[in-house]
């Protein structure tokens, strides 16, 4: 494929083939954008996993095409089914490592989603785009939907990066961005949670191997850096999308109150996050601005519902939780790793 925009929206003609014994529905177009795809079960008790199964080419292509699907109406209710589907979408299911979020692990390769403050937004991003081996999928299961809010907005990265001016993608591209986290006891996720061992040296060969670099503050603060690109090809589709933490992991992104008092608490060195160009430079102010202005343009929603499941294509649609109330439950995963795909570094996904 060609280096423009996803197209907008899909046609029949794209869509994939539907069997009346299925009993399943499939629209491209009951979102204004196409995003995500519906893909609904007409009858009560449709096996999501068995219909995965015998489907799953078509729904690989739908899941590229539309950026995300969702599944409704199918017999998805607990973790276990939730794994049951994830098994017959994917071909590999991942543990949560470089971890930037905090989640409980429901069962194996099932998270609950990032375990923030209810009242907080979670900005849009693509997850772990600051690894060098993330997850191709990340599909989320609503196990109990919230009563008012909770809904994961999404944005279509393709589209993110045609409506960044020129200057401001070719300036990311030459340089790069570098990632800083300092692990802060109390602050921020500890080193320990985040690569998930006690013993330094096993952190140390890992950053060693992830092309991060690692300082030891103190005997407790971890201080890492990485420079990563910022856009990257898809390995299956070929299309160019903006794939990063840049705008995320800014302290600007913060509400205006955090950012004054992580500020006030610590030197700007010890942020839990911040981003700068790959050289070592400041984003400019007006350039962040313009990166969240195309990412709020892009963004678009959907209400939960119990027993809903979204596929979410990772390098080409970011995404983002809002605020609710009442008892929300989203459980997450992530699947399928690039580097099985294109080899251990991002060398083949610029």
């Amino acid at each position: 494929m060609n280096d423009a925009a996803a197209p907008a929206g899909t046609t029949a003609a794209t869509d994939p083939p539907q069997t009346a014994e299925a009993a399943v529905e499939i629209r491209t177009d009951w979102q204004a954008d196409g995003l995500p795809a519906l893909v609904r079960a007409g009858a009560p008790g449709t096996g999501l996993a068995a219909w995965l199964s015998g489907h799953r080419e078509a729904v690989d292509r739908l899941a590229h095409e539309a950026g995300a699907v969702l599944f409704r109406g199918f017999d998805v209710t607990d973790a276990r089914g939730f794994r049951e589907a994830l098994d017959a979408l994917s071909s590999r299911v991942l543990d949560y490592g470089e971890r930037s979020s905090p989640r409980s692990e429901v069962s194996e390769g099932v998270y609950t989603s990032t375990e923030y403050p209810a009242d907080q937004h979670i900005l849009l991003h693509n997850e772990q785009s600051y690894t060098d081996n993330w997850p191709l999928r990340i599909i989320f299961f609503c196990e109990r939907a919230a009563t008012k809010g909770g809904r994961t907005p999404l944005a279509d990265s393709r589209r993110v990066l045609a409506g960044l001016r020129p200057e401001t993608v070719e300036k990311f591209e030459r340089l790069g961005v570098r990632y800083v986290r300092n692990y802060l006891p109390g602050i921020s996720l500890s080193w320990q949670e985040a690569f998930q061992t006690e013993d330094p040296a096993e952190v140390e060969a890992y950053c060693a191997r992830a092309g991060i670099t690692a300082e030891w503050v103190d005997d407790e603060q971890l201080r890492t850096h990485q420079v990563r690109p910022t856009v990257h090809r898809h390995p299956v589709t070929g299309e160019r999308t903006w794939f990063n933490h840049a705008y995320f992991f800014h302290v600007s992104s913060l509400p205006e109150e955090v950012s004054e008092g992580l500020l006030a608490a610590v030197e700007p060195k010890d942020l839990p996050y911040n981003t700068y160009y790959g050289d070592g430079t400041l984003i400019e102010p007006e350039t962040l601005d313009e990166i969240r202005s195309v990412l709020d343009a892009g963004t678009t929603g959907f209400d939960w519902e119990a027993g809903d499941v979204l596929l979410v294509e990772n390098m080409i649609t970011a995404h983002a939780r809002e605020p609710f109330e009442g008892p929300r439950r989203i459980l997450a995963a992530m699947a399928d790793p690039v580097g099985d795909l294109v080899g251990r570094t991002t060398e083949g996904t610029k």
